[in-house]
């Protein structure tokens, strides 16, 4: 069971690159682990740190940088191609990032953020350029319910696209089995009939 997911207002960290796979993510020499836990201090791992060395952050990367911070993750068009790996979304999540917003997702990420609490959401490329523009003191405010995302300076809107089950599941904090759990009347309801 992950914590239910509503409304996320937050600074952002920008990462304005196309094509992050999920090897960038998270490296695969880091996926030994079959927990969900401690893989956040990996994520980006090759782009945060100087020779594998976590005393040597990259000043320029975004995640080493103190101005920007929060539960939301902007990032370039084609997020988490590449390898099916799971762990990619644990990484982002157990980072502390609620929301990952792109122009395009790939859809193996797509549906292991989905399912392991991380709401991806997609808008247009025009949009996605716009919240790159805003400086580092901007927050966006994603709202789930409503299916918009907002940038607060401006309040700027666009609503985004989310299955109904999917979002049933991160609203209430679901698993597949959470979810199946919280309708076993009714499933019981069905079976006698």
């Amino acid at each position: 069971m992950s914590k239910p997911l509503n409304i996320v207002k937050s600074r952002f960290v920008p990462i304005a690159i196309e094509n992050i796979d999920t090897d960038q993510i998270i490296p695969a020499r880091f996926l030994k682990a079959t927990t969900r836990e401690g893989f956040g201090k990996n994520l980006f791992r090759d782009w945060r740190y100087n020779n594998d060395n976590e005393l040597e952050p990259k000043a320029d990367f975004p995640l080493n940088n103190p101005n920007f911070s929060g539960e939301i993750l902007v990032a370039g068009k084609n997020f988490g191609c590449g390898s099916s790996r799971e762990h990619a979304a644990w990484a982002v999540d157990d980072y502390g990032f609620r929301v990952v917003v792109s122009s395009f997702f790939a859809d193996i990420f797509k549906n292991n953020a989905q399912n392991n609490g991380v709401l991806p959401v997609t808008v247009s490329e025009e949009f996605l350029q716009k919240i790159f523009a805003l400086g580092n003191e901007a927050t966006l405010t994603v709202n789930l319910e409503a299916q918009t995302i907002t940038i607060d300076a401006t309040g700027e809107q666009t609503s985004f696209d989310i299955n109904n089950y999917k979002k049933t599941c991160l609203l209430n904090g679901y698993d597949d089995i959470d979810y199946l759990l919280s309708i076993k009347n009714e499933i019981k309801e069905f079976e006698k009939a």
